[in-house]
């Protein structure tokens, strides 16, 4: 809250302190928009309120109805404010011909008065349109009712003018709409209006004639073509069919993948077959000279035969053993059942090379049914590709059959719904409201613009006092000094009214003025800025010229004599001295004649003031051709040590900072420096230069003065015609 305080303090502040022009424009621009609304043209708006619906599809129509058109509305105002329809209006009411007769003034031309009042409501109409109050309207009165021009015809300049005036409102949640029509002429706003309308639904029902003849004639020429294409795509696909046998062309492709598909099986199975074949031939082959490991492979092995030798071969050893107990092995029977086991072993190889031959074969004839399947494949395969290649070219043909067919059933179609419904409406149009002639006017709206102009000067007084004080980059307050720079402000010396000229030395005529106080405050500061004691030599200066360090440095050294303390006032500035003038001395001796070797410290004017006696004056003397040599000179330490000893305070008036380099090389040499800011004028810009080159030469900042503040006002004082300044400096 106190933050909120303080700025809105501070906003009254910059509009106090700029008033005059903040009075100026909110004048101006009230003034403006008072004499633009009470010159103003009365302008009349007529409505007529109409019911616009889109109509449900005939039922003998077979239209697809869309319930919602999000489109729909904006097309039909778009349609009432036409070209076409406004034409309608201007031929119906014969406008061309009675333009006289609506505005008989339209043709004279506006006298000086009138010429200034349009040219005040012009500004005034583009400030409410920059600002965004209002929006530019159309032209409808007198000046701009019906605007000439050479090149185009009366009618077209008519037409314009209606379509361009009308204004279409539709009301919320309803299908109804309102249509008006501005003018300075109420009876011809209500002529317009109500003619629009009808000129309207006029211009709706040609637009449905006028589409569905221009759609029959085209079905019907386009279907005479669609007719001619579908024979001959019918006479191309019975060509085709006779050339290709395409009646069998159907059943054939339907059992292609039932046959690719029983060869696939077969392929695979003649595949396995031959895969077992092979393993089983390659192991025989490989162990065929060992017949009797080869007897051990199961296919081999499994053969009846071989297994029937086996057995008997098997009994016959066991008989041999048997007889072998009772007979010797020279034994005629033990003889003949050798040589019958012997004829059974031949026999048994015998056989296994029957079955090794007969796994041969059957390796072969696999190898050859798996061929002959793959081949079989394959033709099946070009079949099919040849069956699809006619299928193919088939179907398009047929298609292109049935898409002649369908496009001219549908074009037959659109002509009888066309010759059916061509005087169903697209549109259903009611005027609910005639349009009435109003009896007052809509604008201007007195109160409002009255109101609004009061508003825009408000606003653009405030927006031009801030601007400025925005585009402002002076010293105005302590407050932006601490802030900006950091440097401790001295005081604050107000704005003499005094009618006087002379105030130098006001502190000895006016002890108990604001101004004397404030050069109170002020040598209160300095004598309190050092904590062991005050500074002993004080160099008064400034950033330019006219910011008053001369008479700071004056009233600065009167009020510290005032205060029982001895006090000596140097005119310092060589280049433009003052204090002389001010306190009626001789100069033609001086500091300058005293650095310059040509005179001693008896030029002092020890206790010749009348008041206070305690204050000395040592004047500048000639202004010599160096100054700054000679502040820079040995004679100058000599004079700090003489001076240092018999005096308490010096005040040291010196050139101001950014003029010429006098107050640096003193500002290195003395004490404390005190900068004189004239408030309104001084910029932060030159007053931190100034700071700079200080601190560049490690001199001792005492703070800042800030001179002439107009507190009177709120505000700061720019410009002084109080006899401040003088012949020679403005008040240095």
């Amino acid at each position: 809250m106190e933050e909120r305080e303080i700025h809105l303090r501070e906003y009254y502040r910059v509009i106090v302190k700029r008033r005059y022009t903040f009075f100026t424009i909110f004048i101006a621009l009230f003034v403006i928009t008072v004499i633009a609304t009470f010159s103003t043209t009365p302008v009349y708006e007529a409505t007529t309120k109409v019911l616009i619906q889109k109509p449900k599809p005939s039922n003998l129509a077979d239209f697809y109805y869309v319930p919602y058109d999000p489109d729909f509305y904006n097309t039909q105002y778009q349609l009432i404010k036409s070209r076409s329809v406004a034409e309608r209006v201007v031929n119906l009411l014969s406008l061309d011909t009675k333009e006289e007769t609506w505005f008989p003034n339209k043709s004279k031309s506006p006298g000086i008065i009138q010429g200034t009042v349009g040219w005040f409501r012009k500004i005034f109409s583009v400030i409410l349109n920059v600002t965004g109050i209002s929006k530019p309207e159309p032209d409808t009165g007198n000046r701009g009712e019906i605007k000439s021009d050479e090149t185009v015809s009366a009618s077209d300049r008519l037409a314009r003018m209606i379509s361009g005036s009308i204004t279409i409102n539709p009301i919320k949640n309803s299908t109804l709409v309102n249509i008006s029509y501005r003018s300075t002429n109420p009876e011809f706003a209500t002529l317009i209006v109500n003619s629009v309308t009808k000129a309207y639904m006029d211009d709706i029902l040609e637009m449905n004639i006028s589409t569905s003849r221009h759609a029959i004639s085209w079905l019907t020429e386009k279907a005479d073509k669609e007719r001619a294409r579908l024979a001959e795509s019918e006479n191309a696909l019975q060509k085709y069919m006779e050339r290709n046998d395409i009646v069998t062309l159907e059943n054939r492709l339907a059992l292609v993948p039932e046959k690719l598909s029983e060869v696939a099986s077969k392929i695979a199975r003649a595949e396995t077959d031959r895969k077992e074949m092979e393993t089983l031939y390659t192991t025989v082959k490989e162990m065929s000279l060992d017949l009797e490991n080869v007897g051990t492979i199961p296919a081999v092995a499994s053969d009846p035969t071989v297994q029937e030798l086996r057995m008997q071969i098997l009994k016959a050893e066991q008989n041999i053993i048997e007889m072998s107990k009772k007979f010797g092995r020279k034994h005629p029977v033990m003889i003949t059942a050798m040589g019958d086991l012997k004829i059974l072993n031949e026999k048994k190889t015998e056989e296994i090379r029957r079955v090794i031959e007969t796994i041969k074969n059957r390796y072969a004839l696999a190898r050859a049914n798996e061929e002959n399947f793959r081949k079989m494949a394959d033709r099946t395969k070009t079949e099919t590709l040849e069956l699809n290649q006619k299928f193919i070219q088939y179907n398009a043909l047929k298609r292109e059959v049935e898409t002649n067919k369908q496009l001219f059933d549908v074009i037959i179609r659109k002509i009888k719904e066309h010759n059916i419904t061509q005087d169903i409406r697209t549109v259903d149009v009611w005027v609910v409201e005639k349009a009435a002639m109003p009896e007052f006017p809509v604008k201007p709206n007195k109160p409002l613009n009255t109101l609004l102009g009061l508003i825009v000067g408000l606003m653009g007084g405030m927006g031009m006092v801030f601007f400025l004080e925005y585009l402002d980059n002076t010293v105005k307050s302590p407050e932006d000094i601490d802030l900006r720079l950091g440097v401790p402000v001295l005081g604050m010396v107000m704005l003499s009214r005094s009618r006087e000229k002379n105030i130098d030395i006001i502190v000895t005529r006016e002890h108990q003025s604001v101004i004397a106080e404030s050069y109170k405050g002020i040598r209160t500061a300095i004598l309190l800025s050092s904590a062991d004691k005050p500074p002993q030599n004080i160099l008064v200066t400034s950033i330019t010229v006219g910011e008053g360090k001369t008479t700071t440095a004056c009233n600065l050294a009167l009020t510290i004599a005032l205060a029982e303390h001895s006090v000596l006032l140097i005119d310092s500035d060589l280049r433009r001295p003052r204090i002389h003038k001010i306190f009626g001395l001789d100069n033609s001796k001086g500091l300058s004649t005293y650095l310059a070797g040509v005179s001693d410290l008896n030029i002092i004017s020890i206790g010749t003031m009348p008041e206070p006696c305690n204050l000395s004056v040592l004047p500048s003397g000639p202004v010599p051709p160096n100054p700054s040599e000679l502040l820079s000179s040995n004679r100058m330490e000599n004079l700090l040590k003489v001076i240092n000893e018999r005096f308490d305070i010096i005040i040291w008036d010196s050139s101001p900072l950014l003029s010429v380099t006098d107050s640096l090389i003193l500002s290195k040499l003395l004490d404390g420096t005190i900068i004189v800011a004239k408030a309104g004028s001084t910029t932060f810009e030159s007053l931190s230069r100034g700071l700079k080159s200080l601190h560049d030469m490690e001199s001792n900042l005492l703070g800042i003065v800030i001179n002439r503040v107009d507190m009177k006002h709120g505000g700061y004082y720019y410009g002084y015609n109080n006899g401040y300044d003088s012949s020679e400096e403005t008040s240095r």
